[in-house]
């Protein structure tokens, strides 16, 4: 049994290190991207609520069962809420991509199977079942979908991951854009008193 588990740590060894290795390239550079945002947001939530309630805290349990304190900037907009989180992505806390981070005790952790690749997968910040939560399609549920990375989670398929995250808010805002238009017709730039019959 032994022999077994340290064939499969030798066999992940690799892709986990790699993921590592992006996590902290790609996790450092957002973070320092989007510091100023979220410093911006914390100092107008701490304005408008006051200093206790910019963060939100919450238990969550990550590699290798242990339990960490999940921050969250109390906002939704321009993501600062998910954007917030990266300084747990570069500290380890979290992974940029991942199944989504269970509170201690929650029922989906005791699901038959996923006990072992939960203690042997970091949380992400974000992950297949949030970015494909949208369709609707009866297979994409949260659970199948975190299984699903479980089994086949590497360097390439993040990368396909964060790019569908990126790409499904650009595309929301952009039809929203397109929505409210304002659509001119040939009678708002005819002047007053103007009749069809001239």
């Amino acid at each position: 049994m032994t022999d077994r588990a340290g064939h499969l740590a030798a066999r992940l060894a690799p892709r986990a290190s790699a993921e590592r290795v992006l996590d902290l390239t790609l996790g450092t550079a957002l973070l320092i991207a989007a510091a100023p945002a979220i410093a911006l947001g914390a100092l107008a939530l701490a304005l408008r609520r006051g200093p206790g309630n910019v963060w939100e805290r919450s238990p969550r349990t990550g590699l290798g069962g242990r339990v960490f304190t999940l921050r969250t900037l109390r906002t939704r907009r321009l993501r600062l809420d998910l954007l917030s989180r990266l300084p747990q992505v570069v500290r380890g806390e979290l992974s940029l991509v991942g199944p989504a981070p269970l509170a201690p005790g929650d029922p989906r952790a005791a699901w038959p199977g996923a006990r072992q690749w939960r203690q042997e997968l970091r949380p992400g910040l974000t992950g297949l079942a949030q970015v494909r939560a949208r369709s609707g399609m009866p297979w994409d549920d949260p659970a199948l979908l975190d299984q699903h990375y479980a089994e086949h989670h590497g360097v390439v398929l993040d990368l396909a991951i964060l790019a569908e995250a990126v790409r499904n808010p650009l595309r929301t805002a952009l039809g929203k854009a397109r929505s409210t238009k304002a659509h001119l017709s040939d009678t708002d730039h005819r002047s007053p008193g103007y009749s069809g019959v001239e």
